[in-house]
């Protein structure tokens, strides 16, 4: 029907099938913009805030408060206030009739899933999405013991118009635990060797923490490989870091050893669910991962110190668009690495985030990153 606008469940990565809202943040018959977040969803894995994709009146909150529902399904409706109540409700039961015949299966028989390559003898796993768009590709690098599912919030949104690459680091996810010395130069050539596989020639790389230190040495070692830098909460910008976090998460093989380690990643504690961290107590417990992650700690993180600086040659760069996106309430890496930055180097500091703005301030985050991925096109578009 004209004029309404459904709103449904959303897919936050690629093992969510359902979902529920966990608090509606505003009430029926509210004017709403595009990006105001209007309800907290609550999975097994985490609870993120709701933006809505589009602007109008909240006509009607069709999904209850902790009830569970498949990803598509329908939580609400946008109308203009001229559209009758009965056209609303119209609305409702035919989409509803239409999801329950098959909708979700659907889906879920399209899901992309990861594969695995040989890269230099290592076996790397990474998740490709968009490949169906032109354009230099997208490669999101996960930060230490982390793996591809923490972009969960971001691969979906830039994959809708571009080619999008996440990987499993070595050490990490389903890559091989093969790490070499653990330094940034074994871990950047992974990625290279990755995107030499895949006949990539080069990428808008997005690093988070370790992964922005990555990143930064990648595009230092082969700068002609890179088409951009959007580095989140990156390391090797100053020697301070919580060498505590380091310890815990690689000591921790309880759920209550592991829980408050992983509350220092987030500004709002209430994130980390008890599934959470019992994946990563499941992934510690593979052959070969707590040799991996002592490795890379001793190796960049040594006497809880960064060993490898390389915020100060950032202007060997060259003219490359780079920005920076940190939260303020960061308390693994100090927010204050971000300053005194060289000028040019765009920085953003975002409120009520700590170390994983990508996935407390995705919509803010995913903004950043399209921004500068066109940016960075246009500069370099032939004439």
């Amino acid at each position: 029907m004209a004029g309404i606008i459904p709103l449904t469940m959303p897919k936050f990565g690629l093992a969510m099938t359902e979902g529920k809202i966990a608090s509606w943040t505003v009430p029926e018959g509210a004017r709403i913009e595009t990006g105001q977040e209007i309800a907290d969803i609550e999975t097994t894995k985490i609870t993120n805030g709701y933006e809505s994709p589009v602007k109008g009146i909240l006509r009607r909150r069709v999904a209850a408060e902790q009830q569970d529902l498949p990803v598509g399904a329908l939580i609400a409706v946008v109308a203009d206030a001229s559209v009758p109540d009965s056209d609303i409700d119209a609305f409702i039961a035919a989409f509803e009739a239409e999801f329950a015949t098959g909708h979700t299966g659907e889906q879920a028989e399209t899901a992309p899933e990861p594969l695995t390559l040989d890269v230099g003898g290592r076996a790397i796993r990474y998740l490709e999405t968009g490949r169906e768009h032109a354009g230099t590709p997208i490669v999101l690098i996960h930060g230490f013991g982390g793996d591809l599912n923490n972009w969960m919030f971001t691969q979906p949104v830039l994959a809708a118009d571009r080619r999008t690459i996440a990987l499993d680091l070595p050490g990490h996810g389903g890559s091989s635990k093969d790490v070499g010395a653990g330094d940034l130069t074994t871990l950047s050539r992974a990625v290279t060797g990755l995107l030499a596989a895949l006949d990539i020639p080069k990428a808008h790389l997005v690093g988070h923490s370790l992964g922005g230190a990555v990143a930064l040495r990648m595009a230092l070692d082969t700068p002609n490989r890179v088409a951009s830098l959007s580095l989140i909460a990156p390391a090797s910008f100053g020697e301070e870091i919580d060498g505590g976090f380091i310890a815990g998460f690689i000591e921790a093989s309880r759920r209550k050893q592991m829980q408050p380690v992983l509350e220092k990643l987030f500004k709002d504690k209430s994130l980390v669910s008890r599934d959470m961290a019992d994946d990563l107590l499941k992934y510690k417990r593979l052959d070969g991962v707590a040799a991996a992650l002592g490795t890379i700690a001793a190796t960049n993180f040594a006497n809880g110190r960064q060993q490898e600086i390389l915020s100060g040659r950032l202007t060997e760069l060259r003219g490359l668009p780079v920005q920076i996106v940190w939260g303020d309430a960061d308390e693994i890496l100090p927010v204050a690495h971000a300053a005194n930055l060289p000028a040019g180097i765009a920085t953003h500091i975002l409120p009520d985030s700590g170390h994983m703005p990508q996935m407390e301030k995705a919509a803010e985050v995913n903004r950043l990153i399209a921004d500068l991925v066109a940016t960075a096109d246009a500069r370099f578009q032939p004439t």
